[in-house]
């Protein structure tokens, strides 16, 4: 069936997104493929015997219980690590099939950017990101599910424009062919094996919902084996331990949190726990023998985060955080590493996520969640910027071979925050002297004002350019320091709004502001500006009123943010440096300064405070961004090690700026910029 890369909660087939998971026996040589259906991400499993599995869900009904018994309690499951692959795809492809071939993957079907079917079969090398076209299949398809049986890759269901029967296989050296019909059109289904047997579960036939698990072993032939407690579709799947999990799914009523439990020697059906949230569209993996829940979307947006399920309780855990909010992948597990490929965040993604079994203290961040998203830092003494994820792996760089630097180089990024939805990036250059945006992730320049290495008051000019913010209509505010004012610059290069007129560099309101460092746009489209020449904070209007104004009782005001009605976090600029909310009023309502020891800030140039209620801050001449948690006054998560800078993976230089992109590409941080 045809499916938007946007998924709808709608039962109309054409509006609903698939998932689904391939599985296949050790093997030698891969001899054909099979289409799963990748928008709830299944994930395949090599060992013998039983692989992936496919989506499900549902809600908790009287008499389900929390276990079964013939599942033995383990340890609890290890958090993964998760990061980008080597390499891009050669275009973004969702809901594909994916299969382990050996230490490589197959690739087969999904949905191109354009939402139009492919009936493309390719080969993936997810180490070096090498990929080879094998073929086609005989109908271009998505949303299907697969398995391998008798040495062939089959594709069971899916559709293009509605949902079909067919049954293709694919095999090198004898090509593609139908091979058979399933009882009724199916798509948004998966598939497990289990025994030699493939198991489909879920989906839907373009009118109902499908509760009936069918069983089949040589593809051609099907008999109902179960059905479900909750039809679902786009649910996640996976076989562990001879039975068949099924977790969230799309349900009539919505997306569901239960995790159902398939016992194919007696067709049994239990509901043995549930997520934490509702959710469907995501991916199961065995990975190292533990079964893992990854992506996906919620109510409302996509999910970055992976979680454990114990089969044997029904318990969920926290596992890890992927780089992005997704859903909508393919996936499979080959040489003890699982892998994503493609999907959807707010587009089809062209990347590859691969997950690792974590240890050390990328495991306790992995299972923190110190925040949910994507960290980016302005790491301002290595003249460059960092994307990094809760486990620390660096997802992206600029510049890079890839990205190279904007004309008049890139020096001294002082701040860098995200733009029109995580698809760009806006950064000031302090010591150079000029305003740069780039797209992300490409790193295309887009935009540039300003003089790079040139220093000036005349139009077109910046003196030590702060806190460039992109506003909801377009123009960019800035403070320019040096020439004490704060600058309201149109897309066209023409400033349309000033404050600090006069140049005098004093606080001596309206007409003149002390050396600004920080103009942080407010819910109402006035401007949080602070000074540092007396330690003032206050707000403007963009035509140049003042609102109100403060001074603080601390040494070096920088880059002040509303938290509340009349509550305001800021930084302290000194060593050692702190922490302080404060009303309109200038009373301190809490406070973190530490004169000694680990938790001691040097220089802390920016304070927000996190979703998650955390604070991050970038301690800037400790080479570290750190996490604290305000009720125990204790940093909970840092990058960067404490006061040694460094270029390598895991090390700063002055970090000085920082910004988070949530799952559904919103900045929480700054909600009111553009």
């Amino acid at each position: 069936m045809y499916l938007t890369p946007q998924r709808k909660h709608a039962p109309d087939v054409t509006t609903a997104p698939i998932r689904s998971c391939g599985i296949a026996a050790s093997r030698g040589r891969r001899a054909a493929i099979v289409v799963i259906a990748a928008i709830s991400l299944a994930v395949t499993s090599c060992s013998a015997g039983h692989g992936a599995a496919a989506p499900s869900g549902g809600h908790a009904l009287p008499g389900d219980h929390a276990a079964s018994g013939s599942h033995t309690p383990r340890r609890p499951a290890p958090p993964l690590d998760a990061s980008i692959a080597a390499g891009l795809l050669p275009a973004p492809v969702s809901r594909p099939v994916v299969l382990p071939d050996g230490r490589d993957l197959v690739i087969a079907g999904g949905l191109d950017s354009a939402g139009q079917s492919s009936a493309g079969v390719f080969r993936l090398d997810p180490v070096s990101g090498a990929m080879s076209q094998l073929g086609s299949l005989p109908q271009a398809t998505h949303d299907a599910a697969g398995a391998v049986i008798g040495g062939a890759d089959v594709v069971f269901g899916g559709g293009t424009v509605a949902s079909t029967a067919s049954v293709q296989a694919w095999q090198p050296g004898s090509g593609a062919r139908l091979i058979g019909r399933l009882p009724a059109p199916r798509s948004d289904l998966a598939a497990a094996t289990v025994g030699g047997t493939t198991y489909l579960v879920g989906g839907y036939d373009g009118t109902r919902w499908s509760p009936s698990v069918l069983a089949t072993t040589g593809g051609t032939r099907f008999r109902v084996a179960a059905r479900l407690r909750v039809p679902v579709r786009y649910p996640a799947v996976a076989a562990i331990g001879g039975q068949i999990i099924v977790a969230g799914g799309l349900a009539r009523t919505g997306d569901v949190r239960a995790i159902q439990e398939i016992d194919p020697a007696t067709g049994h059906v239990t509901v043995i726990g549930s997520l934490p949230v509702p959710l469907a569209h995501a991916a199961a993996l065995v990975i190292g023998g533990y079964l893992y829940v990854a992506g996906g979307q919620t109510r409302t947006a996509s999910s970055d985060r992976i979680w454990a399920v114990d089969p044997a309780t029904g318990k969920v855990t926290p596992a890890g955080i992927l780089p992005m909010g997704m859903s909508d992948a393919g996936a499979a597990a080959v040489g003890g590493a699982g892998y994503l490929v493609g999907g959807t965040s707010t587009s089809a993604l062209d990347s590859v996520v691969v997950l690792r079994p974590a240890s050390g203290s990328a495991a306790q961040a992995a299972a923190g969640f110190p925040f949910s998203g994507r960290l980016l830092i302005a790491d301002r003494g290595n003249d460059r910027l960092l994307l990094v994820n809760t486990a620390k792996k660096v997802l992206w760089r600029y510049p890079s071979p890839a990205a190279p630097p904007p004309p008049g180089g890139f020096y001294f990024p002082d701040d860098a925050f995200f733009i029109h939805h995580g698809t760009g990036i806006i950064t000031n250059e302090e010591d150079n002297n000029d305003i740069t945006e780039i797209g992300f992730p490409s790193g295309k320049v887009l935009w540039q004002y300003g003089h790079p290495g040139k220093a000036g008051a005349a139009p077109g000019y910046l003196h030590q350019p702060d806190d460039a913010y992109l506003l909801k209509n377009g123009d960019i505010t800035v403070a320019d320091a040096l020439n004490c004012r704060v600058l309201i610059i149109t897309p066209g290069k023409r400033v349309t709004g000033q404050i600090g007129t006069n140049g005098a560099c004093v606080h001596q309101p309206p007409a003149d502001l002390g050396y600004p460092n920080g103009d942080t746009p407010l819910p109402n489209g006035n401007l949080l500006i602070s000074e540092i020449d007396g330690s003032w904070v206050s707000e403007y209007t963009r035509t140049g009123h003042l609102a109100w104004s403060v001074h603080l009782p601390i040494a070096y005001p920088s880059d002040p943010q509303q938290i509340g009605p009349d509550r305001y976090l800021i930084a302290d600029y000194a060593r050692p440096g702190g922490l302080y909310e404060f009303t309109r009023s200038g009373k301190i309502l809490w406070h973190y300064a530490p004169a000694s020891g680990p938790g001691m800030l040097d220089h802390p140039s920016l304070a927000e405070r996190l979703p998650s209620g955390l604070i991050c801050v970038n301690d800037d001449y400790n080479d570290r961004v750190v996490i604290i948690n305000p009720a125990t006054a204790r940093i909970v998560w840092q990058y960067g090690r404490t006061a040694h800078p460094g270029t390598a993976p895991g090390l700063l230089n002055i970090p000085d700026g920082f910004d988070l992109l949530a799952p559904n590409n919103t900045t929480p941080t700054h909600p009111n910029t553009g």
